[in-house]
């Protein structure tokens, strides 16, 4: 689930035309400790995640790699 987490960041990162430091700058980190995230070197915290969900419409499901479907963050 790691290696799938890391990659669906890059993955929808690069999709959406981001630098890691644009990405950082929404999360309110260095731009070090988002390619930490981004690598694997460091764990993301829940609340970052599910920043990230809701930053690129998917639901964490799909973000963390529990699912392949790509659905939308679940507004409420």
């Amino acid at each position: 689930m790691r290696i799938t987490c890391r990659s669906r960041l890059h993955k929808l990162r690069t999709q959406n035309h981001f630098t890691q430091k644009d990405v950082a700058g929404i999360l309110k980190v260095a731009p070090r400790t988002y390619s930490d995230y981004e690598t694997g070197r460091c764990r993301i915290p829940v609340d970052s995640l599910i920043r990230l969900a809701r930053f690129y419409n998917v639901d964490l499901n799909y973000i963390s790699g529990i699912s392949n479907i790509r659905k939308e963050f679940p507004y409420v």
